[in-house]
């Protein structure tokens, strides 16, 4: 087998195992909503998996597995944190009353494996990237992990501010609109992108490890149009008094200065 089919088969074959288990543990605690912490943690398994399992050039497979796997515990860890002792969330709680007992085998499907298709797709640069001794590490990859840092440092930075916000007892019904929050609606999904922008270029000095770069364009698609900006805005704009106003003077992904007025 080559190396690019054993990545890609060991990649799949992971996350496979991972999301079933991650099902059997949502039945039996209940709650569907720690799929979302095992997103983060997804990824680093696929990293070190590959790793383990394809010879590459070191440096770069090194490279790739570290950035992936700071930034997927680090998500992890927050969303943990944040999720903590609460309730599942609200989305998984309106399908659970909308499909009645069908309900786990149908979020296995449309929950858990469609969560696991995104992630082989996404984690593309990360697995093609281990795959080719040549060339080394050049200007390219030193773009890449720079990209990555800016991005790192929006989503961990954006996180801290909002939760800050969060615990503020004054901030209560009002709308985060103060340090990244100043100039992007949201620094936390501008800074995920960046992460994978990131990883993909350190992907890209190789010849196969460019195909990963649909994995970082899937990545910032969702974060915009599917699952991140779009879908948060929705339910903000109904229930957040003066939301409106901040999206008519707040850049909605990249940080730019606020409009006046």
């Amino acid at each position: 087998m080559s190396p690019v089919a054993t990545a890609l088969t060991s990649a799949a074959v992971a996350i496979l195992v991972l999301m079933l288990g991650t099902w059997l543990l949502s039945l039996a605690i209940k709650n569907v909503s720690i799929v979302d912490i095992v997103w983060g943690l997804g990824f680093v398994v696929v990293a070190w998996v590959v790793r383990l399992r394809v010879d590459g050039l070191a440096a770069r497979q090194n490279l790739l597995v570290a950035m992936t796997t700071i930034w997927g515990l680090r998500l992890a860890t927050y969303l943990f944190l944040r999720n903590h002792g609460k309730e599942e969330d609200y989305r998984y709680r309106a399908m659970r009353k909308h499909w009645g007992p069908r309900f786990n085998l149908i979020a296995l499907g449309t929950v858990f494996g469609l969560q696991g298709v995104l992630m082989f797709t996404v984690s593309l640069p990360v697995q093609l990237g281990q795959t080719r001794v040549h060339p080394q590490l050049g200007v390219l990859a030193w773009v890449g992990v720079a990209v990555w840092l800016t991005g790192l440092a929006f989503e961990a930075i954006g996180d801290a501010q909002l939760a800050a916000f969060k615990r503020d007892p004054t901030s209560q019904g009002l709308v985060m609109n103060t340090g990244l929050w100043r100039y992007t609606r949201h620094p936390n999904y501008f800074g995920d992108a960046c992460v994978w922008w990131g990883i993909a270029l350190v992907a890209a000095e190789t010849t196969v490890g460019r195909f990963g770069l649909v994995g970082s364009a899937l990545m910032t698609f969702l974060l915009v149009r599917v699952s991140g900006k779009a879908l948060l805005e929705r339910g903000l704009k109904k229930r957040k008094e003066g939301y409106a106003d901040y999206i008519a003077r707040t850049s909605g992904f990249f940080p730019l200065p606020p409009k006046k007025g």
